[in-house]
């Protein structure tokens, strides 16, 4: 199967854990078997990566130095690509068997500037603060914070990707048969300037969003999106909460879920199964080849099957 994956950034960075190199190369390591595994099964992969504990480092470090070392949210999104996409790279070709090709392409993702996203930050960055420390940060940096599970973090705008820049030469790279790393947190966003050509964009855009447009462009079979719990609940959090095993497209609404975490990857698989006809699933990283086969993690398919859920807890 042609399978486009996108791993969480919180799958690669887990929520707690130091922000360190050592913690980030660690869980790659994980990933990069869970990921060598299905290509050992037979399968052609082209990978994506979320970005937000660590351009959300970045940004921290960048607000820390000089005055005039400033940079805006999509150059830091572009270190983002290549540091984590370096070290997906790497241990991939260190898990992958011998003769393995791997492409790693900086991405840019074009929006609008008109996108409503602008208005209302939603994506969350960065490291967790509890709320006192989110409010005297908001005071103090200008920013946005909202809950984030337990914790608070910062939030960015998130509009939706339009158009992959690079989506022909991910083609030709996946034609030729390569891993393909391409769309790191989502992509760079860029939008038309109205004196022509192109600029950067102050956000971060949502990668599960730019991967289901990964997915429709490169004719996937399926789209996993590969995070740090087992699938989607309904009722997260609280009494009778219950997974999610299978349900039809026409069934589901991202609404139901939370903006910042859940409810993007449901929307991305929604959009993705409506658009192609081909299943896709939402599940934990070292179930990748549980989640092809169903057995784990929740599954989402074109039509309206109505929703199959496990006992609640």
């Amino acid at each position: 199967m042609r399978l486009v994956v996108a791993l969480g950034g919180n799958a690669l960075l887990k929520r707690g854990e130091p922000m360190t190199a050592a913690a980030q190369r660690a869980n790659i390591v994980i990933a990069a078997t869970s990921l060598a595994a299905l290509v050992r099964d037979g399968h052609q992969i082209t990978l994506t990566h979320g970005n937000g504990p660590q351009v959300g480092l970045i940004a921290l470090q960048a607000a820390a130095g000089p005055r005039d070392g400033f940079y805006p949210l999509d150059i830091l999104g572009a270190e983002s690509e290549g540091m984590v996409g370096y070290l997906i790279e790497q241990e991939l070709r260190n898990a992958m068997p011998e003769g393995t090709q791997f492409a790693t392409l900086l991405t840019q993702v074009r929006v609008d500037l008109s996108d409503v996203a602008f208005r209302h930050p939603t994506k969350p960055i960065g490291p967790i603060y509890d709320e006192p420390s989110a409010r005297r940060l908001e005071k103090e940096k200008g920013w946005v914070c909202a809950r984030d599970g337990e914790a608070w973090r910062r939030v960015v705008s998130s509009p939706e990707p339009l158009e992959i820049m690079e989506i022909t030469a991910v083609r030709l790279l996946v034609k030729a048969g390569m891993v393909v790393i391409c769309a790191g947190g989502g992509g760079v966003p860029m939008a038309r300037r109205s004196v022509g050509g192109y600029a950067g964009v102050e956000a971060v855009i949502d990668k599960d969003r730019t991967t289901a447009l990964l997915a429709e462009a490169l004719e996937a079979d399926m789209l996993l999106l590969l995070t740090d719990v087992d699938g989607v609940y309904l009722r997260f959090g609280e009494p009778g909460a219950a997974r999610i095993r299978r349900a039809g497209a026409q069934a589901l609404s991202q609404d139901v879920f939370v903006a910042g975490s859940m409810g993007p990857k449901v929307g991305a698989a929604i959009r993705f199964v409506r658009a192609s006809g081909r299943p896709a699933a939402i599940g934990r990283l070292e179930d990748a080849l549980a989640l092809i086969a169903g057995s784990a993690g929740t599954t989402i398919t074109n039509g309206s099957s109505p929703i199959l859920e496990d006992a609640t807890r």
